[in-house]
């Protein structure tokens, strides 16, 4: 089994193998997240989707306080290089990393999104990331729109689950996540980049009624909350 904890917005932890993988930290500047301290979770390795600020904000803080390695397209590894990182492992599109314990695999797979770094430069092209793991596959889309590609995700790994983006307006929403729940295999589905900004707010009962009708199940825990797939 893992173990995934909600941090808001596209942040989660993943506790597998024995390991804490944390994706996309941004907890300090989200408003939803005040209760959760960004100082007191864990990380032994934290990946990164794209350079937007909404999710690298916590990126470095996490990392010097944990050292967990921090794994990322080439040009956010250059951002955090100037930051002061020296966990860092430089990666770009197709490329495969080993990771520690419990045999698993991360692989920075395509997204359809923009990205630039908080600071206004070159963020490099936006991803999303296939983890491989003894307690199954999963899969974390990043800020996407809906592509085929996806279909190729699905023709070559297993899934256990899928973290999705549903808000709308800058990635995927709910219909369109559907559709790329069935493009990757995947039946389970925990939805991220959602209700932070207003642009993003959505319906949860809605939401969660769409993915049934279509004979999937949407998570949609509290900021927090965990479950266990």
């Amino acid at each position: 089994m893992m173990k995934i904890t909600y941090y808001g917005h596209s942040c989660f932890g993943v506790e597998v193998g024995g390991k804490h993988l944390l994706f996309d930290p941004f907890i300090t500047a989200n408003g939803l997240a005040k209760q959760i301290r960004a100082d007191q979770i864990p990380a032994d390795y934290i990946l990164l989707s794209h350079a937007h600020e909404d999710h690298v904000a916590d990126a470095v803080s996490i990392a010097k306080r944990t050292q967990a390695k921090v794994l990322s397209n080439y040009e956010i590894y250059l951002w955090l290089t100037r930051q002061g990182i020296k966990e860092a492992l430089p990666m770009n599109l197709g490329g495969t990393a080993k990771l520690e314990g419990g045999g698993m695999q991360a692989t920075l797979v395509p997204a359809l999104h923009s990205s630039s770094l908080p600071d206004g430069t070159y963020g490099g092209t936006a991803g999303g990331w296939v983890v491989r793991t003894t307690e199954g596959s999963f899969y974390y889309s990043g800020d996407t729109a809906l592509m085929t590609d996806m279909k190729l995700i699905g023709s070559s790994t297993k899934l256990k689950w899928a973290a999705l983006c549903v808000g709308d307006t800058f990635t995927m929403g709910v219909e369109d996540a559907i559709q790329a729940a069935e493009y990757v295999g995947c039946d389970q589905v925990l939805g991220v980049h959602y209700d932070t900004f207003p642009p993003i707010q959505i319906d949860h009962a809605e939401a969660k009624r769409k993915f049934r009708g279509a004979g999937r199940t949407l998570y949609l825990p509290p900021i927090g909350g965990s479950l266990e797939l």
